[in-house]
């Protein structure tokens, strides 16, 4: 059976390496020194923004701001005679002033202690999911030590490294302000329903690789995707007018491509190809074949170099609904 080569627009698939990354993930710390007192959440459960987490044992920052209250009152009282007094110029307005300082004094050391009281109970800045604990109830807790983690996945971030020449080439078929639709292939082979779109391309190369990051988004409603997780990107690349064959007319000797090509006497001749990239089932060429060239595509073990032959001459479309057919089966 022989064929020729078709030329037409096709897109293929570059494949890259991709970290996942949540679009906020951060170190739950805790904010005062103290007995953990309390964890009113399990490791891995969706929590609302502003839910309670952890508990760290209050009593002496209640303590601190009840004296810090009892303070305040006092210099309340003690502004409010002064006060009178200095309406009705019994005491000067220094003294005056003096008593309305110790007021400004007490109360910013109530809000204080306060603040201090809130930082016993640590709430979530976000809807997310909780991570591992590092600690458990009754850990004796300091100041900033680690509790958990907190991830917000409800979009990800993938991110992919990608060759100087490759890069080139990207920006110069795609505009920088409208980038491509991407897939993601998971750990299990298994393409993700959803599509990502390529945001950001990072300002620099690597110079040790070469490299440069891109960054796609990747909704993540079902909160299938996790932080830290692995998977493969495609790109898609597109190619104008690609010259087409199938991968099953080619051959090979010393790592170079060959098919048969049938010249004018109904001979077959091997011919070097130059293949500019793969497809499934078909080879993209860029050297070494044109459109009025006729290869053999069956029977290509059972022919010799100059040998005449009878062929069918099949058009390439069918050749390639039958490779699809048969890889679907």
């Amino acid at each position: 059976m022989v064929t020729k080569p078709i030329e037409k627009d096709t897109i293929i698939y570059n494949e890259y390496v991709g970290q996942l990354e949540a679009i906020q993930h951060i170190e739950v710390r805790a904010l005062e020194k103290g007995y953990l007192q309390k964890i009113y959440v399990d490791e891995g459960q969706h929590i609302k923004k502003g839910q309670l987490m952890f508990q760290i044992q209050p009593a002496i920052y209640q303590a601190e701001m009840e004296k810090a209250r009892a303070e305040t009152n006092s210099a309340r009282l003690e502004y409010e005679n002064t006060k009178s007094l200095a309406d009705s110029s019994i005491v000067s307005q220094n003294e005056f002033a003096l008593s309305q300082a110790e007021l400004d004094k007490a109360t910013a050391n109530l809000n204080l202690a306060k603040a201090h009281l809130n930082f016993a109970q640590i709430r979530a800045p976000f809807d997310g999911i909780m991570g591992r604990f590092h600690v458990r109830v009754g850990s004796l807790l300091d100041e900033g030590e680690l509790l958990t983690t907190l991830a917000d996945n409800s979009k990800m971030w993938a991110y992919f490294n990608v060759p100087e020449s490759e890069y080139l080439d990207f920006v110069a078929t795609n505009s920088l302000d409208k980038m491509p639709e991407v897939s993601l292939q998971m750990a299990n082979g298994k393409e993700f329903d959803t599509k990502g779109v390529i945001e950001t391309i990072e300002a620099d190369f690597n110079r040790e690789t070469g490299n440069i990051a891109f960054r796609a988004t990747f909704p993540n409603e079902d909160k299938i995707l996790r932080h830290g997780e692995t998977g493969n990107i495609l790109m898609p690349i597109a190619l104008n007018d690609a010259l087409l064959i199938p991968q099953k007319a080619t051959f090979e000797i010393l790592d170079k491509k060959f098919v048969y090509v049938i010249d004018k006497d109904n001979k077959v001749v091997p011919r070097e190809i130059s293949v500019e990239t793969e497809i499934p089932h078909l080879y993209a060429i860029s050297k070494g074949l044109s459109l009025v060239d006729k290869i053999l595509i069956e029977g290509l073990r059972k022919v010799k170099k100059g040998q005449e032959i009878k062929y069918e001459l099949v058009e390439q479309e069918v050749v390639q609904d039958e490779l699809n057919q048969l890889h679907a089966e």
